[in-house]
């Protein structure tokens, strides 16, 4: 992962502060910057987002395809990641870039999932045969910190977004089984993603934490806890990173304000696509692919 070098009076300074609840931004230590999500950005996608945490920006591409349901798993369709970490840094190139983008690719696996996250069943359109894969590409275009955050708004923006043909299964008289796709673009299949949650990432920094870390506090942090939390400020999964250790006390305090953070990032995430959602095609597309 991308990082930055500090002296240690820079970290000192970063440390200090964040006892005091006074971030190096003016930030406290439970407020994120401001992001900019823009959906429906590239054209050739069942369902796509952009988002932009000041440095960190951020792709997702959503592309719906036929497939054969897993056999565990007859009558649901499923998700599929690939997250492609072509990030201008030095440290992202090669193997670098390829092991952080395949840990990232877990941490989705895992967040998603959990049950009723995303309507599978939904997703199946002849039990044991034929069902919907969501293919989820994710690209980093730039790491200014807390990816996995910014990464799971963009994938959560992205489900909002998509939207998958109605198909019709017809047989013959022989029994043979067709699929027969709607030409019309508006007869479409939307996700709920009520339940999707989001990623909250909590960075331990001297005897605080913080949210939505900078490159430079991620700097002075020996350990994170990863929480992803639903609409309703339930946790459902869990994971830490980072050399150092955490004791029970921070963790528990730490998802306290993961719960909390998360319902309320849920609420201006949802805010901000049904503002977008209600300017129809009329809206102006100000993103880099507009």
């Amino acid at each position: 992962m991308a990082s930055v070098v500090l002296s240690e009076a820079e970290k000192l300074y970063i440390v200090h502060g964040v006892q005091e609840d006074l971030r190096v931004d003016g930030r406290g230590c439970e407020d994120y910057r401001c992001a900019e999500v823009e959906t429906d950005v590239v054209s050739n996608t069942s369902g796509s987002a952009r988002v932009k945490l000041v440095e960190t920006d951020i792709l997702v591409g959503i592309k719906a395809e036929m497939g054969t349901p897993k056999l565990e798993k007859p009558d649901e369709g499923y998700l599929e990641f690939f997250v492609d970490c072509s990030s201008n840094s030095p440290e992202l190139e090669g193997r670098g870039g390829e092991e952080l983008g395949t840990d990232i690719a877990n941490t989705l696996y895992r967040v998603f999932s959990c049950e009723n996250c995303v309507d599978l069943k939904s997703l199946c359109i002849n039990p044991k045969e034929h069902c919907w894969v969501l293919y989820v590409d994710v690209l980093l275009l730039e790491c200014g910190g807390n990816i996995f955050d910014a990464i799971s708004i963009a994938v959560k923006a992205a489900l909002f977004n998509t939207r998958i043909p109605k198909v019709r299964v017809m047989e013959d008289e022989e029994g043979t089984k067709e699929i027969e796709l709607s030409d019309d673009p508006y007869d479409c299949i939307r996700l709920n993603i009520d339940e999707v949650p989001c990623i909250v990432t909590l960075s331990k920094i001297g005897y605080r934490h913080v949210v939505d870390a900078t490159l430079q506090e991620e700097a002075c942090s020996l350990a994170s806890l990863l929480i992803s939390v639903t609409s309703k400020g339930a946790i459902t999964s869990m994971k830490k990173v980072g050399k150092g250790s955490l004791d029970p006390e921070s963790i528990f305090e730490m998802m306290e304000t993961g719960q909390r953070v998360g319902k309320s990032l849920h609420i201006a995430l949802q805010k901000i696509l049904d503002e977008e959602e209600s300017l129809g095609t009329s809206r102006p597309k100000v993103g880099f692919l507009g």
